[in-house]
């Protein structure tokens, strides 16, 4: 472990860089002690999708893109590497990545964590419920195309020569933070191959109690041990930025999958307390303490976070995979808006969606249905429907996909009773670009029929891991100050009147209910067959 000093004996400033590394682009935020932004960048990079359900990222791309924003960003803020006391890292979470361990060139481009291709091999993982249940026991996930464990055994597969090479030590595998982290600390001159346990927990190779790497699902899955990397807590210094980049001698001192750094970032330290982050996709997670709680109704149980030598916190989260890439393929695909910015007046040019429903499976249903035979259609449309009704019934089929996630939060939360969960969400923190578009956050509020709040710095992912890497250097005590540096940035009451938690909601179910089927699988062999087979949310939820 390397120990850095602590801001007071350092002699550097009192600024934390932080590097949120996300699905569509690469940003840095440089914060003074007060959390208070001082300096900004942010990059985007390409999206390849070199067949149906694929989805790669160039890593190269990515590192390049990291070391641009980084230098950009302390130049805004006007500060230069000797003022930091620590950079944190935030990531795409299940993307994986497979380099070569002495030249730090990838095998092969990052796949992300929306692609498909390894779909058969998550079906022989788990052909049975039973199967899926002993998968859950242990790492709290079902096998599934979203997860990086499959990824990383698919590239040695289908490189030529990639498995000998990882059985013979000369390739290193991982996810985003753990080529970031390398590269950060030196890559080939001895950079540390690291990942924290919240990115570990979303592999399908990590025990969620012993918080490290299970030797016998690793063997299942077909990914060698050796070429992992070693699992640390999400706060502590990992290594020094290498002399020859930008954060030349600055410790790097937290990692973490982005949803659980804007759980920090959020201040959702308190059991039951609640966040979403509406990017690419969306994102739920609840704080459930110090215990793993076992969902019964389709959600994912996950690490939070773990600060330090403190004992990790735990989390049930449900993932939305289609949420601000619905209004961009609106953009891109349909051109029915020439920029996003045009959404929220266009959708609200109307009182409703006129009775047209969006369902955005373009790669299934993520939790809690967890149905890859899903694909998106829009149904209710008459000769009435507009633009304008389209675009606001995207912003609908947001709120309805979180509510759906949020009431089996609910379930789960009080069968097991954590603490605070009280009879379901109190108030919703929310992060990520949607936020900016006030009509989204009022029509969530009303379906949910909760507040929503919004903190003052949105950029809570990023937040979170300055917010871990100052812990880790000392620069904040402890959590409780870490409280009182979060700020309300605007607020949202539920409208009592609103008919989106009631009539809309039911309808928005019966488009759910059209949705399904239309890709055989083994698991739903016949797309025109309504006595379709059951899906594992079926075979592991009660009935609410």
């Amino acid at each position: 472990m390397v120990t850095a000093p602590t801001p007071a004996d350092s002699g550097r400033g009192r600024f934390v860089a932080a590097v949120d590394q996300g699905t569509t682009s690469t940003r840095c935020l440089v914060l003074d002690e007060r959390a208070v932004v001082r300096g900004s960048a942010q990059l985007e990079h390409a999206q390849h999708y070199p067949q149906p359900g694929w989805v790669e990222h160039d890593p190269l791309e990515i590192w390049d893109n990291t070391l641009t924003v980084v230098g950009r960003a302390l130049a805004a803020a006007g500060v230069e590497a000797r003022d930091l006391v620590a950079c944190g890292v935030a990531n795409q979470r299940e993307t994986a990545v497979v380099w070569e361990r002495e030249t730090g060139r990838p095998v092969h481009d990052a796949i992300v964590w929306q692609d498909t291709r390894t779909e058969a091999r998550c079906r022989r993982l788990a052909p049975t419920a039973g199967a899926v249940e002993r998968w859950r026991d242990v790492t709290g996930l079902p096998p599934s195309t979203y997860f990086a464990g499959p990824k990383i055994a698919w590239i040695l597969d289908h490189v030529d020569g990639a498995r000998e090479r990882a059985e013979a030590g000369e390739l290193l595998a991982g996810t985003v933070d753990s080529w970031l982290v390398w590269n950060l600390t030196g890559g080939a001159d001895g950079g540390m191959h690291v990942t924290d346990v919240t990115n570990a927990s979303r592999t399908l190779l990590m025990d969620l109690r012993s918080l490290a790497w299970s030797p016998e699902l690793a063997e299942q899955v077909g990914v060698p041990l050796r070429v992992l990397p070693e699992i640390r807590s999400s706060a502590e210094v990992y290594g020094l930025g290498h002399r020859a980049g930008p954060l030349a001698g600055v410790p790097v001192a937290a990692a973490l999958g982005d949803q659980h750094a804007a759980l920090v970032g959020q201040a959702c330290f308190e059991p039951g307390s609640s966040k979403c982050t509406y990017g690419t996709g969306g994102f739920l997670l609840t704080n459930t303490g110090d215990r793993p709680v076992r969902s019964r109704h389709g959600l994912l149980t996950t690490v939070a976070y773990r600060l330090g030598a403190e004992p990790p916190t735990y989390a049930l989260e449900g993932s939305v995979a289609v949420a601000g890439s619905l209004i961009h393929w609106l953009r891109d695909r349909l051109e029915l808006v020439r920029d996003v910015g045009e959404v929220e007046s266009l959708a609200g040019s109307v009182e409703d969606s006129g009775g047209a429903y969006f369902v955005p499976a373009f790669s299934g249903l993520y939790a809690p249905r967890w149905r890859p035979d899903a694909r998106g259609t829009i149904t209710g449309l008459t000769a009435y429907t507009g633009r304008a009704h389209l675009v606001r019934a995207a912003l609908e089929a947001t709120c309805f996909q979180t509510r759906e996630v949020a009431d089996a939060m609910a379930s789960d939360t009080r069968a097991d009773d954590v603490s605070g969960s009280g009879p379901g969400l109190r108030e919703l923190r929310v992060d990520g670009g949607m936020v900016a578009n006030s009509l989204l956050m009022q029509l969530q509020a009303d379906t949910l029929q909760v507040p929503v709040v919004a903190p003052e710095v949105v950029e809570t992912t990023a937040v979170g891991a300055a917010f871990a890497a100052g812990l880790a250097v000392g620069l904040w005590r402890d959590r409780d100050e870490l409280r009182q540096l979060w700020r309300t940035g605007r607020r949202w009451e539920p409208r009592a009147d609103s008919d989106l938690p009631t009539t809309r909601w039911r309808e928005w179910h019966r488009a759910v209910d059209r949705s399904l089927g239309w890709v055989a699988t083994e698991q739903h062999p016949a797309a025109a067959d309504d006595t379709a087979a059951p899906t594992v949310d079926d075979l592991t939820k009660e009935s609410v």
